[in-house]
Order: structure tokens, then sequence, then C-alpha cells
């Protein structure tokens, strides 16, 4: 089954799923300034465009183009920078 998502206003919409036991969501953002909070262990990968994150605590900025990734840790936090739509797949780690 699939699962619609929206946050900021529209600016952010993914559709979750599972597939073979595991959880993922495939979304886009609309450029502009997001914090997300996470609940599990995250890989988020560029799908389209590129994503600029800050991680909880750290006080730099990294750049990620299309096909490259990153993981976020659970129970924590991430700082967005969209300068251009971008599209992203997001698998939940265990």
């Amino acid at each position: 089954m699939l699962k619609v998502n929206e946050y900021f206003d529209g600016n952010v919409k993914s559709i979750g799923f599972e597939q073979n036991g595991e959880q993922s969501t495939v979304g886009v953002m609309a450029a502009g300034e997001y914090l997300f909070n996470t609940g599990a262990p995250e890989r988020m990968t560029v799908v389209k465009g590129s994503l600029t994150i800050q991680l909880a605590g750290a006080s730099d900025w990294q750049t990620y183009g299309q096909g490259e990734a990153f993981e976020v840790p659970g129970h924590s936090s991430f700082s967005l920078k969209v300068s251009t739509p971008s599209a992203y797949l997001c698998e939940f780690l265990n």
C-alpha cells in the first residue's frame, strides 16, 4: 500500500512504500530550507537535482548531487537547503 505524505505547506511531497519488509519513501522538494527530524536511521539518495545538508551538531554543510547518498542517525535531525526542485529516495535502515 502506498502512503502519501506532505510537509512544509506542500513544498515537500513523498510517497511511502514497503518492499521485502523494508520501508522507503520517494519524493520531491521545492526550492527552500527545511529541518527534518528522524525516528529511524535513514539513507537519503538524490535522484535528481541536489541537496545541501547539515547534520545535527555539525558546523559544516555538504552538497550531494544526483546519484549520491548520505546517512542520518535515528532520533536526530538534519537541515536542508534546496536550490532547485530535487527528487530523493529515503530508505529507513534497521
